[in-house]
């Protein structure tokens, strides 16, 4: 059965007040001039200062870590903009064994927290399809956001950009939604214009204390059976923009119940890449969890700003 009118409305409606029930004018777009930071602050997001770019950058790990070697850049461009961050970065410890699955077991996990208040908002397609989203516009996007073309925030914007002109890896389909409504048709367009589709994101019960912590898996992890997965991670830009992809056959995803050793509890989800085989040997997933490509699953948690879609079954 498909998704009728009502059924889209609920779908906006339910995905707006989860993402941001705490600001009032995430949907706003304004020519906002945006605070130029240098490559060697690191402190983040703090209140009442303007979105920081440069600190989203840093925290764009699960896009490129699959990308595969070759005349592939990602890693590159990448490491351009963090070049700040050590060979063992704390928040490389995301990854996992598909073994690891199992309650009692603990783990070092990495969960950046972002302040929706001053985080990029979701604009609506109206909006979006008004601003050009390329590369070859940067010069113009720069002037449109007031950035100078050397600011972190200029260079975030590029390496966005780069990654959602990049071609496709063999079985993957990936789209760069620069709105809700764009999300939601690559959504529909992935699993079939007839088919329904759920939203799925993992939910901290408390505000993290610290990025970093040793947390617990308390309750055997749920298996969600569902035959694709469309995965949305947060990009680097001055409004909300979202890297969604899909790679046919051989991901495992999970409901995942985590005690952290400072008493958080978190809701995850997470998926398990079963076939490594085309990944790029430098991915960090396999540094981390000492494999080499395609010789075990690669496990990550998302973060809770990212979105999983699956189709509802019946």
């Amino acid at each position: 059965m498909g998704v009728d009118v009502l059924s889209w409305r609920l779908i906006l409606c339910s995905l707006l007040v989860l993402l941001f029930a705490k600001d009032s004018s995430a949907r706003k777009m304004t020519h906002t001039r945006w605070r130029e930071v240098s490559d060697d602050d690191t402190n983040g997001l703090q209140h009442n200062r303007e979105p920081d770019l440069q600190q989203l950058s840093k925290d764009d790990h699960l896009l490129t870590r699959h990308s595969r070697g070759g005349g592939d850049h990602r890693n590159h461009e990448h490491g351009h903009l963090s070049s700040h961050m050590n060979h063992m970065d704390p928040s490389d410890k995301i990854f996992f064994t598909i073994k690891d699955l199992q309650v009692g077991k603990t783990l070092p996990i990495y969960f950046y927290y972002r302040d929706p208040s001053t985080s990029p908002h979701l604009i609506s397609r109206e909006e979006a399809n008004s601003i050009p989203f390329s590369l070859a516009e940067l010069p113009y996007l720069l002037e449109f956001f007031s950035l100078s073309k050397e600011s972190p925030q200029a260079k975030a914007m590029e390496y966005t950009l780069t990654q959602c002109e990049l071609e496709l890896m063999e079985g993957e389909t990936k789209f760069c939604a620069t709105s809700l409504e764009s999300m939601l048709d690559f959504a529909q367009a992935t699993f079939g214009s007839e088919t329904q589709v759920k939203a799925l994101t993992t939910n901290h019960l408390r505000k993290p204390v610290v990025p970093i912590q040793n947390y617990t898996i308390v309750e055997e992890p749920r298996e969600i059976l569902v035959p694709k997965v469309i995965g949305c991670h947060t990009m680097p830009y001055p409004y909300a923009v979202y890297y969604c992809h899909s790679q046919e056959g051989g991901n495992r995803l999970y409901e995942i119940s985590l005690g952290g050793e400072n008493g958080d509890r978190v809701q995850a989800i997470g998926v398990c890449h079963m076939d490594t085989s085309q990944w790029d040997p430098e991915n960090p997933s396999f540094r981390v969890l000492k494999i080499k490509p395609g010789t075990a699953p690669v496990c990550h948690v998302f973060p809770a700003d990212n979105i999983v879609w699956v189709p509802l079954l019946s």
